[in-house]
C-alpha cells in the first residue's frame, strides 16, 4: 500500500475504505461492524467517516470495530489513519471542537488522524481554521482539510488561513465517470502538495456496469471495479475511498491498490472518458 505526503508533515495512505451509509440501521450494525472488521483484517488502513454518515451511526460502527480489531491485537492504533468530517452547521469557532468531540466519543478514540469541514457552509472559514488548529494543538487531530471545495474555495481557504496555508487534504467526488476535478482542481492541488481524496469513485456502483469499461476490463483479467480504482491510484497525489460491506467487494478493491496499468491502457479510458475540455462546476453527491 503505497503513501501519500501530506503538505503538513506525515504520511496517509493512498487506498482506504469509505463508510458512507453504514450505521443507518441498527438492524444491520452487527454486519456493517462485521465489514469493518473484515477490512482491517484485509489490511485496510485508512477508514473514512463522518458525523453525516447514519447521524454518527457510521462512527460508532467503525469505533467498535477498531476496538474490537485493537483488542485482538489485529492491529495497532498507530497503523491506522482515521478521517473523519464535522458538518458545515457545526464548524463554527466552538461548535467545531464540541462536534469533534462527539466524534471522538462516538470512535473511543482520543484523536482523529484527519478532521475535514465536509462541506462550506455559513461560518467563516477563517473561524473554522482557528478551531481546526486548536485541535492539532490539543492533539485531538492530527490533520485537518476540508471536502468538496473546489479551486475558488480553496484559494478563499488560503487566504483565511494567512501565512500559514496549513490545510492537509481535500476530499471530492472524482472517478473515470466524473472527471471534472482533473481539469483545474487537481492540478492546484498538486501544486500546493495537497493530496486530492476520491469519494464515490465508482460512482455509486454505477462505473461497474459501464460496457466498454467491462470489455476492457475482461480483456485485461480484471474486474471494472478493479480497472476505475487503479486508474485513479496510478495519478499522482490521489487517494481512493470505496465503500463496501461485502467480503467479496472488499477483497476487489483492494486488489486494485496492487494493479498497475499501462500506457495502452490509460489512453483507452481517455478515449472511452474523455477529460473535461473545460472547467465544469465540481460535481458533489449529499445524499
Amino acid at each position: 500500500m503505497h503513501t501519500l505526503s501530506l503538505p503538513t508533515g506525515g504520511t496517509m495512505p493512498a487506498f482506504g475504505l469509505g463508510t458512507w451509509y453504514l450505521g443507518d440501521s441498527d438492524a444491520e450494525r452487527p454486519a456493517d461492524v462485521a465489514a469493518v472488521r473484515e477490512a482491517i483484517r484485509l489490511g485496510y488502513r485508512l477508514i473514512d467517516t463522518a458525523e453525516m454518515y447514519g447521524d454518527g451511526g457510521a462512527e460508532q460502527v467503525v469505533g467498535q470495530a477498531i476496538a474490537e480489531a485493537l483488542r485482538a491485537g489485529e492491529v495497532r492504533r498507530e497503523e491506522l489513519f482515521i478521517v473523519s468530517k464535522v458538518y458545515p452547521h457545526n464548524a463554527s469557532l466552538e461548535g467545531t471542537a464540541a462536534a469533534c468531540a462527539r466524534s471522538l466519543q462516538r470512535l473511543g478514540l482520543d484523536r482523529i488522524d484527519l478532521y475535514l469541514l465536509h462541506w462550506r457552509g455559513s461560518h467563516p472559514l477563517a473561524d473554522t481554521v482557528q478551531a481546526m488548529r486548536a485541535l492539532v494543538a490539543e492533539g485531538r487531530i492530527g490533520h485537518w482539510g476540508v471536502s468538496n471545495f473546489d479551486v475558488a474555495d480553496l484559494r478563499q481557504l488560503r487566504i483565511a488561513c494567512g501565512e500559514r496555508f496549513d490545510c492537509a487534504a481535500n476530499q471530492v467526488y472524482y472517478s473515470l465517470g466524473e472527471r471534472g476535478p482533473a481539469h483545474s482542481l487537481l492540478p492546484w492541488q498538486r501544486a500546493h502538495g495537497m493530496p486530492l481524496m476520491a469519494y464515490s469513485p465508482l460512482d455509486q456502483g454505477d462505473l461497474a456496469s459501464e460496457p466498454e469499461l467491462i470489455a476492457l476490463a475482461q480483456r485485461l483479467g480484471i474486474t471494472p471495479a478493479q480497472l476505475g480504482l487503479a486508474w485513479l491510484l496510478a495519478q499522482t497525489g490521489v487517494a481512493a475511498i470505496p465503500k463496501a460491506r461485502q467480503s467479496a467487494h472488499l477483497r476487489e478493491n483492494l486488489a486494485a491498490a496492487s494493479l498497475t496499468l499501462d500506457q495502452a491502457t490509460l489512453d483507452e479510458l481517455n478515449r472511452l472518458f474523455p477529460p473535461p475540455r473545460s472547467k465544469p462546476p465540481l460535481a458533489v453527491i449529499y445524499s
